[in-house]
């Protein structure tokens, strides 16, 4: 009961007409973020984070996941239309959404992808309404060790999760710790790595990398790309839409399915992708007609968009509740959060309930607002891309460099939003994933404080970390997500080896 009115004056704070008017801008630039390939909706949010900074927190992280939920909602109109994937979670879709598009039934795809993706939006909401206060009350308990053990799960999750690329993740988490490690010293008060240069006392701002790291980065891998756009046009009215969703409710296993998939993968943290991939593989392998997926099945369509909403969504709970990001946008979400002066984690619905609840209530809104708007205005967004990107890619940029200037108000932000621009694009070029870098450069510094806080507190022995049930079980599964995964590896390539 205490939740429900919390909400109920969560809705109090969204329902303000400038909240309204942002939560409608985030929206709206956020499907523009969602349908040019490559842009992304963290890089969304980290190009335009800057631009909050003068309003109040609530303003702006309701605008901010906005543009999030409208980035999820972009992506398969790019996917389906052109078979371009707006977003990385929308390559599942073009197998099923593209051959729709190709068949005339473009209408009834990209409704079902809307609808599907805000069902799935909606369950990780409900989730979180339920689980956050309760994962953060339990929280409160946590002392040095038990926060490090909930940091080190999530790294040993990052590098479990990518089990084809396990070495490469921890490299990019090595860069990360290695570049949040720059700066003042909390505990001493020594300089680690400045080499003499005044302007790293402070360290790497998050923000400046990560602009340059999503942003600038994706530009140049564009720019090298030669990006050019064909694919059929979309128009829906009324009928189709109904039509669709009468359609819909044949394939409510598959829905529900897509729902828990996505939401595990998204507290994890596995991320938005592989929950797509995941559901569309389920549903295909469940299928009354697995022969007909990839084909052009509204099924097909259903499983991946339904997925990622929910991975996507539910990727805020571990960012609000214990201050760990689910993904590369709670990352981005959670520098914002401590750029205002707010620490996340289960003190947060303590000290600041408005924030939060306000914040949540702004789910719900956005995702029907967002569904709204994307079934009303599909062909104006996809025109968008018969804009030549000659022009988009320069404003991009400029966006970007306007972004890291304002931070600090110093052109050396600019210059260093350049050279992780290129660090980025050099690391994607290597297939090196980006995502590991920035949770390590997020959560390194608070990582290592838990960590040299627990060593002071038993005198230097690991033991802390196994002393009592709780802080226990968080290392064993720590360990357990981590070898499990590399040991299944390791076996699979000893029978193929044996096979051969």
């Amino acid at each position: 009961m205490a939740e429900l009115t919390s909400l109920l004056q969560g809705f109090q704070v969204a329902l303000t007409p400038f909240n309204l008017v942002l939560m409608l801008i985030g929206i709206v630039l956020g499907v523009i973020i969602g349908v040019l390939p490559g842009l992304g909706g963290a890089n969304g949010v980290a190009i335009l984070l800057p631009l909050t900074f003068s309003m109040n927190p609530t303003s702006a992280i309701i605008m901010l996941t906005c543009i999030y939920w409208g980035a999820l909602f972009g992506g398969a109109i790019t996917s389906i239309l052109f078979n371009i994937p707006g977003e990385p979670w929308s390559v599942a879709t073009t197998f099923d959404g593209y051959p729709l598009a190709q068949q005339g039934r473009a209408g009834q795809a990209l409704t079902a992808a809307f609808t599907s993706s805000f069902v799935g939006a909606l369950f990780a909401v409900l989730l979180i309404t339920a689980l956050s206060p309760l994962v953060a009350q339990f929280a409160l308990k946590f002392g040095p060790p038990e926060f490090f053990a909930v940091y080190l799960l999530t790294f040993c999750a990052f590098v479990g999760m990518n089990r084809g690329a396990a070495a490469k993740t921890l490299i990019a988490m090595c860069i990360g710790f290695a570049l949040a490690a720059v700066g003042l010293d909390t505990v001493t008060g020594q300089l680690r790595m400045t080499f003499g240069t005044e302007v790293l006392l402070k360290g790497f701002d998050f923000l400046i990398a990560v602009i340059g790291l999503f942003g600038i980065a994706e530009i140049l891998q564009s720019i090298e790309e030669d990006l050019a756009f064909r694919g059929k046009n979309a128009k829906l009215d009324l009928r189709v839409v109904w039509n669709t969703w009468k359609e819909l409710p044949r394939y409510w296993m598959t829905s529900l399915r897509s729902c828990a998939i996505g939401c595990l993968m998204g507290i994890v943290p596995g991320g938005a992708t592989p929950a797509s991939f995941m559901a569309y593989g389920m549903a295909r392998r469940l299928g009354r007609e697995a022969e007909g997926f990839g084909k052009g099945r509204i099924e097909g369509v259903v499983a991946p968009e339904t997925a990622a909403h929910a991975a996507g969504t539910s990727a805020l709970l571990p960012m609000l509740a214990l201050g760990v990001p689910g993904s590369p946008t709670a990352a981005v979400l959670l520098g914002g959060l401590l750029i205002w002066g707010l620490q996340p984690g289960p003190l947060l619905f303590v000290e600041q309930k408005d924030f939060v609840w306000g914040l949540i209530a702004s789910m719900y809104l956005g995702n029907v607002v967002g569904l709204a708007i994307v079934l009303a205005f599909v062909p104006a967004f996809a025109a968008i891309l018969r804009i030549p990107f000659s022009i988009i890619g320069p404003a991009i940029i400029v966006i970007c460099a306007i972004g890291a200037y304002t931070v600090h108000s110093a052109m050396f932000d600019v210059y260093l939003m350049l050279g992780f621009g290129v660090l980025g694009y050099v690391l994607r070029k290597l297939k090196y994933p980006l995502a590991p870098l920035v949770l390590a450069l997020v959560l390194g510094d608070r990582a290592e404080d838990a960590f040299r806080q627990s060593m002071l507190l038993s005198q230097g022995s690991l033991a802390i970390f196994v002393s009592q049930p709780l802080v226990a079980t968080l290392t064993l599964a720590a360990l357990i997500v981590l070898i499990v995964p590399a040991l299944a590896t390791a076996r699979r390539r000893a029978r193929t080896g044996g096979g051969a």
